[in-house]
C-alpha cells in the first residue's frame, strides 16, 4: 500500500513537524510514497488509481448507476399501462381505487426507487471522486518530485503545478462520464430497445442505426471540436504570457516610455486569441443544430410511426405514449452524452499532457540495493571524474580532488571553469559519464539519494525560501525540531534581531522566495536553517556575492560558526570570503590550476595571485 492512514490523530503526532499554518485544517490524507513509476497514459493511470484505491466503490458507482437507470427505463411502460387503466376505467365505469391506483402506484414506485439509486450514486461519488482528485494529485506530485534538478530547470514551475492539478480534475472527469453517462446510456439503450422491440421490431431497429449514425458523427465532430479548444486554449495562453511579462517589466516599460509600443504588440497576440474564439464558437452553433436536427428527426419519426400504428390499430394508446416518452428519455440521455463527449476528449487530452510530462523516466534513480549514506568525518574524494553535459559540451575529462574529514577548501576560477557542476556532481544533481565519487569511502552512485542530500548542507547564492513562516523555514531540515534550537540557530547566524523585530517574530509569512525579506536576511535565515541540519558536510555557492558591506560582514560571521567542525566546500568570486580557508583550489576548464593555501598561492604569483591583485582587499582576514 502506498497510503496508510495513521491510528492516532495527525495533530498529536506531528505537532512540531507541520508547518505552522497548517495546524488549524482537518486532517489530510495519508501520506505517499514515491512510487518508481507512474502509469504514463490516461486509462492505465485510472486502473491504477481504481486497483489501488477505489476498486469496489467504481463497482458500487457502475452497478447504482445501472441500477437507476434501468428501473427508471420502465417508467414509460408503467405510464403506458396507468393511461391504458384509465381509458379502460372510464369507459367501463370502474372503480379508480381497484382499476387504476394500482398501476399509479407502480409508476411511482418506479420514480422514487430510480430517484433513490441515482441519490445512492451521488452520496458514493462524494466519498469518491474528490478523494481520487486529491490522490491523483499525490502520486503525480510525489513522483515529481523524484526528478533530476535539470528537468526543473526545462519546466517552468508553474506549468508543472497546472498540470498536476489539471490531471486530477480530468480524472475525476473522465471516471464520472464512464461511469455515469455512458454507463446510463448503455443501460437505457438496451433496456430500452428491448422494451421497443416488445411492441414491434421495427422502433428497436429504427433506434439502434440512428444511435450508430449519431454517436459516430458526433465523436468525430467532438474530436475536431477539441483541435479548436486546445488551438483557442494556446493562444490565451500565449497571450496571458505576454500580459504577465509586461506587467511584470512595468517598470522596464514606464522607464523607456514604451506603453503604447507593449500596446500595439499585445494586440496581436489578441487578435490571435479573438480569431480562435470565434473559429471555436462557430463550430459549436453548428455541432449543436446537427444534434438538435437528429433529436428532433428521430423523435418525429418515431412519433409518426407510431402514430400510424396507432390509427392502424397496431398499438394501443398506452403503447404509443410509451414509445414516445421512452424516445424522448433516450434522446435526451444521448444529447447529454454528446455534450460530455467533447468535455470527455478535452480532459482526455488534458490528462495525457499531463502524464506525458509528468511521468518522463527518473534520470537519476538509485541503484539496485542502494544503502542509506553513513556519514562519520566527511572525507570527499574526487576520482578520475569525467562529465559533460547532455550537448556534448564537456566540462571535467579526469579530475581528481580529495577533501580531508574536517578541512575547508575554496573554489575559484572563471565563469564556466566548472566549480558549480562539481558541487551538483557531488550532490548527484547530475551523474558522471566516468570516475568515481566517495564520501568517506563510499561511493555515492551505490547510496540513496535521500541519505546523500541529508547529509550535506548547502547555502547558495539565491537560498530557497517557503512561502510560510521564518520559523518553519529555519526549521525545514529537521521539522521535529523545538523552537529552543530554532532560537539558537537564528542567533548563531545574526538572524535573531531582525525576525524579532517583525511584530510577528517567528511566526511572520515570508512570502513569496521570501519578497518580504532582504538578500542578507534570506541567507541568514538560509544558515540558519543549515546549523539546524547539523550535517558533516557544507556547501557554499557565492553565499555573499550580492550583499552590501555590512550584511556580508555579518553572513561571514555567521558562516565561519557554520563552518565549525565540518567539511566546507565554498565557491566565490569574492575571494574575501575564503581567503582564510584551509586550501584554496583554482580551476579552469575543468582542470585544476592551482592548489594550496592562501599565503601559499600568492607566493606562488600564478593565476590566483592575479586575481587576488585584481580585487585587492576584503572582510575576512588573510592570517
Amino acid at each position: 500500500m502506498y497510503f496508510r492512514r495513521p491510528l492516532l490523530g495527525w495533530r498529536a503526532v506531528t505537532r512540531h513537524i507541520v508547518p505552522d499554518e497548517v495546524l488549524s485544517r482537518p486532517e489530510p490524507l495519508p501520506e505517499a510514497e514515491a512510487p518508481a513509476q507512474i502509469p504514463g497514459r490516461p486509462f492505465a493511470f485510472i486502473r491504477f488509481l481504481i486497483v489501488r484505491h477505489f476498486r469496489w466503490r467504481v463497482i458500487a458507482l457502475v452497478a447504482l448507476a445501472t441500477a437507476a437507470t434501468a428501473i427508471n427505463a420502465f417508467a414509460p411502460v408503467a405510464l403506458s399501462r396507468l393511461i391504458n387503466a384509465i381509458t379502460q376505467a372510464a369507459r367501463a365505469h370502474a372503480n379508480f381505487t381497484t382499476a387504476v391506483l394500482p398501476s399509479l402506484i407502480a409508476l411511482g414506485a418506479i420514480w422514487v426507487v430510480s430517484s433513490l439509486a441515482f441519490r445512492g450514486y451521488e452520496a458514493m461519488d462524494i466519498e469518491t471522486s474528490p478523494r481520487m482528485r486529491a490522490l491523483a494529485q499525490k502520486y503525480l506530485f510525489s513522483y515529481l518530485l523524484g526528478h533530476s534538478p535539470r528537468y526543473f530547470q526545462e519546466n517552468f514551475a508553474g506549468k508543472l503545478g497546472q498540470k498536476i492539478k489539471q490531471a486530477g480534475q480530468a480524472t475525476v472527469s473522465i471516471l464520472n462520464i464512464l461511469c455515469f453517462e455512458i454507463v446510463r446510456v448503455s443501460v437505457l439503450l438496451v433496456v430500452g430497445g428491448a422494451l421497443m422491440f416488445t411492441a414491434h421490431a421495427v422502433y428497436a431497429a429504427i433506434l439502434a442505426a440512428w444511435t450508430v449514425v449519431y454517436l459516430s458523427i458526433v465523436i468525430s465532430l467532438a474530436r475536431k471540436c477539441v483541435r479548436l479548444s486546445k488551438a483557442f486554449s494556446d493562444e490565451v495562453s500565449t497571450s496571458t504570457g505576454r500580459l504577465v511579462d509586461a506587467i511584470t517589466n512595468a517598470d522596464l516599460v514606464r522607464a523607456f516610455a514604451k506603453a503604447a509600443y507593449e500596446r500595439r504588440f499585445l494586440s496581436f497576440f489578441l487578435t490571435d486569441e479573438m480569431n480562435a474564439s470565434r473559429r471555436l464558437r462557430w463550430f459549436l452553433i453548428l455541432m449543436r443544430v446537427f444534434m438538435a436536427l437528429a433529436m428532433q428527426a428521430l423523435m418525429l419519426g418515431m412519433v409518426a410511426l407510431a402514430g400510424y400504428d396507432a390509427i392502424q390499430g397496431n398499438i394501443n394508446v398506452g403503447i404509443f405514449a410509451m414509445i414516445f416518452f421512452l424516445t424522448n428519455q433516450i434522446t435526451t440521455s444521448v444529447q447529454e452524452l454528446s455534450f460530455r463527449m467533447l468535455d470527455y476528449f478535452e480532459q482526455l487530452g488534458t490528462l495525457t499532457e499531463a502524464l506525458e510530462l509528468v511521468s518522463q523516466p527518473h534520470e537519476i534513480v538509485d541503484a539496485p540495493g542502494a544503502r542509506p549514506l553513513s556519514v562519520k568525518e566527511g572525507a570527499i574524494r574526487f576520482e578520475h571524474v569525467r562529465f559533460a553535459h547532455p550537448d556534448g559540451q564537456p566540462v571535467f575529462e579526469d579530475l581528481s580532488l580529495a577533501i580531508r574529514p574536517g578541512e575547508k577548501v575554496g573554489l575559484v576560477g572563471p565563469s564556466g571553469a566548472g566549480k558549480s557542476t562539481l558541487v551538483k556532481l557531488l550532490r548527484r544533481q547530475f551523474e558522471p559519464q566516468g570516475g568515481r565519487i566517495w564520501i568517506d569511502g563510499q561511493d555515492i552512485a551505490h547510496v540513496t539519494w535521500d541519505s546523500l542530500n541529508e547529509a550535506i548542507a548547502e547555502v547558495p547564492q539565491t537560498p530557497g525560501v517557503f512561502h510560510r513562516t521564518v520559523r518553519d523555514n529555519i526549521r525545514y531540515a529537521r521539522p521535529q525540531a523545538e523552537n529552543d534550537a530554532v532560537i539558537r540557530a537564528a542567533i548563531d547566524a545574526h538572524a535573531h534581531e531582525f525576525i524579532e523585530a517583525r511584530a510577528a517574530g517567528y511566526g511572520t509569512i515570508v512570502g513569496e522566495q521570501g519578497i518580504k525579506l532582504s538578500g542578507g536576511e534570506r541567507q541568514r535565515v538560509a544558515i540558519a536553517r543549515a546549523l539546524v541540519k547539523d550535517a558533516k558536510i557544507l556547501v557554499l555557492d557565492e553565499a555573499t556575492s550580492s550583499l552590501d558591506s555590512e550584511s556580508e560582514h555579518l553572513i561571514q560571521e555567521a558562516l565561519w560558526t557554520l563552518m565549525q567542525g565540518r567539511t566546507v566546500i565554498a565557491i566565490a568570486h569574492r575571494l574575501s570570503t575564503i581567503a582564510g580557508m584551509d586550501r584554496i583550489v583554482y580551476l579552469e576548464r575543468g582542470r585544476i590550476i592551482e592548489d594550496g593555501p592562501h599565503r601559499e598561492l600568492l607566493a606562488k604569483g600564478g593565476a590566483y595571485a592575479r586575481l587576488w591583485n585584481r580585487q585587492m582587499g576584503g572582510f575576512i582576514d588573510a592570517a
